[in-house]
């Protein structure tokens, strides 16, 4: 583990890998498809994540259509698929934002994702992330990649911030029933 304790407070970007860390790491292939299951409750921490001001982005070292309409759906930005150097491609978006590695978080859970696990303000793996990950971060997390690892992650860096109660205040204002919803009664 690094020695070092994470400064959350300094966190303005999220990053996180997709598969393995958003998803349970398994691609389901037929003839011209593939498809990928997201876990819900990874996607309200995407939300959770913009009520508190944080941004959030994907660095994916696979191509991967059906991670680029989740995104197009949570609304993520930015998005970098098919980069295998996920640490250089981190700190271009640190110069474009002005912000310092250290003022970003990132969950990744395999070989390709420890260069920048290991520069990072808070590094994080998933439960099921490889052992040689689970050596360099400040944290794993008890769920696994792709069953709530990244909304645990997140709504402990929001705690850890302070924004919790406004952030879930946020919520409930911003995730009214929509006209014309489905309704049982």
């Amino acid at each position: 583990m690094k020695k070092q304790k994470p400064d959350f407070k300094a966190v303005q970007l999220f990053l996180t890998d997709v598969d393995g860390c958003l998803t349970n790491g398994t691609v389901y292939v037929g003839k011209d498809v593939e498809h990928l299951g997201f876990d819900i409750q990874d996607g309200i921490g995407h939300r959770l994540a913009q009520y508190a001001g944080l941004s959030v982005g994907w660095i994916s070292g696979r191509n991967s259509e059906s991670t680029a309409l989740r995104a197009k759906k949570l609304r993520v930005s930015p998005v970098h698929l098919g980069v295998l150097d996920k640490l250089k491609k981190a700190q271009e978006l640190c110069r474009e934002r002005g912000l310092s590695l250290a003022q970003v978080a990132y969950l990744g859970d395999d070989l390709i994702d420890i260069p920048l696990l290991q520069k990072v303000g808070w590094a994080v793996a998933p439960q099921n992330a490889r052992p040689e990950v689970k050596k360099v971060v400040h944290t794993v997390t008890k769920a696994a990649g792709g069953s709530g690892a990244f909304r645990e992650a997140v709504e402990r860096l929001i705690k850890s911030q302070g924004l919790w109660d406004k952030t879930v205040k946020k919520f409930h204002a911003m995730n009214i029933e929509p006209p014309g919803a489905f309704r049982l009664d």
